[in-house]
């Protein structure tokens, strides 16, 4: 347990320094390190996620007031109408494929996340948006569904696609950007998580609660200790650093067996 707890809080750190959750740090530990299976991993990792990004989206109210998020309610349901219905889909085709198969499409998200980490921290921080009117809703009904599905598969918040979707497609401020994933991650999250909870490998979280509890725990506190630590680490050191970790996760995650 001390050592589930450990890399808790180190995961929870990683994620602090970059303003995420670390879901995407937690997943090939869990594989690698504790060898739980692919879908295993994604359920047991699901109630972490939900802790740790309900923990942020209060701990970021100071950077983003609630009343600045409700302002922008309409986005978050634009992004929601995809990713809900992602979510429940991703859940049930990870539940019916063969592990192997999991590894190897968790294997290319990571790498498709590792992209993503460089290049939605390099955007500017406010833009105008690259669609108006209907084009935007439907585009953004199209990115919302396919984030939805990642989210589902992997067990992670989204924040990685989610934030450049809202910066690029709704020219949102980037602060404000990682508070509305968060609040459009939430109902995304849950939604995956029920769906999960109709099969039987679901099992595996009862099964091994006192795991959840202690790295959810040790997630927790590394969060607050990697947002203690933010701009301490030059993002130009820090990002492709974590890129390159997820590049090694993946190929780790890709031979896995």
């Amino acid at each position: 347990m001390a050592q589930v707890f450990a890399a808790g809080a180190a995961i929870g750190t990683l994620g602090g320094l970059i303003g995420l959750g670390g879901a995407e740090f937690r997943l090939p530990v869990m594989i690698g390190m504790f060898g739980f299976a692919a879908l295993h991993a994604v359920i047991l990792k699901k109630p972490m996620s939900l802790a740790v990004v309900a923990a942020a989206l209060l701990f970021r109210i100071r950077a983003a007031p609630l009343d600045m998020v409700l302002a922008h309610w309409p986005v978050v349901v634009n992004l929601l109408a995809g990713s809900l219905a992602g979510a429940w889909l991703g859940a049930g085709w990870a539940t019916r494929m063969r592990h192997q198969t999991l590894y190897k499409i968790i294997a290319a998200l990571l790498l498709l996340i590792a992209v993503a980490l460089v290049a939605g921290h390099s955007l500017p921080g406010h833009g105008k948006p690259l669609l108006v009117g209907p084009a935007q809703w439907v585009a953004g009904l199209l990115a919302g569904f396919g984030i939805g599905v990642v989210a589902s598969l992997m067990g992670v918040a989204g924040g990685e696609l989610l934030i450049p979707t809202l910066v690029l497609l709704f020219g949102t401020e980037i602060k404000l950007a990682g508070s509305l994933s968060l609040a459009a991650s939430l109902p995304t999250m849950i939604v995956g998580f029920t769906r999960y909870s109709r099969d039987s490998s679901f099992e595996a979280l009862g099964q091994n609660k006192p795991f959840v509890l202690v790295m959810a725990a040790g997630s927790l506190v590394g969060a607050g200790i990697g947002g203690a630590l933010l701009g301490i680490v030059p993002s130009a050191v820090l990002l492709p650093l974590l890129s390159a970790i997820l590049v090694i996760s993946a190929v780790k995650v890709w031979r896995h067996k």
